[in-house]
């Protein structure tokens, strides 16, 4: 399957003084981008925290390749990596629009956990859940994008 798209342009605050991002920002990006693959699927974190369940980042890897830069628009393509038992792996790509640069790659593995349970431990995927992660075709259309 495709991967989802979300584009953004790198806001002022997200730089350092040399205009470069700061790399705690490449979280939220791949965030920004694995909710919207999610919601184009037809389950958004809001509706699954409403159902009780919550998916917490277990692990993230981050590898850098080039700095995107203030005003640099960008893509980020995030693809469902792996689907476990507790938890989803998404692998994400960002991209620099203007020339395709390869910026970085980040893997991000989620666990499912019990918001109504004291000590959170991973709990089994909800069967509808898995199906809508599983399933190759989102219910949405096309790329999202924030607002410039």
């Amino acid at each position: 399957m495709d991967p989802h798209e979300t584009r953004l342009r790198v806001r002022y605050g997200e730089t350092d003084q040399m205009g470069v991002v700061h790399h705690g920002n490449y979280a939220l990006y791949v965030e920004e981008s694995r909710t919207n693959l999610m919601r184009e699927r037809g389950c958004s974190y809001a509706e699954l925290e409403r159902r009780g369940f919550g998916l917490p980042v277990r692990r993230m890897e981050m590898r850098f390749r080039a700095p995107a830069l203030y005003e640099d628009e960008i893509v980020v393509r995030t693809r469902i990596g792996r689907v476990g038992a507790a938890s989803v792996t998404f692998e994400s790509e960002i991209h620099r629009l203007q020339d395709e640069a390869h910026l970085a790659s980040i893997t991000v593995e989620l666990a499912c956990v019990s918001l109504r349970s004291q000590d959170r431990k991973p709990v089994v995927l909800p069967d509808d859940l898995r199906a809508m992660l599983e399933n190759p075709r989102p219910t949405g259309a096309g790329a999202a994008q924030r607002a410039p």
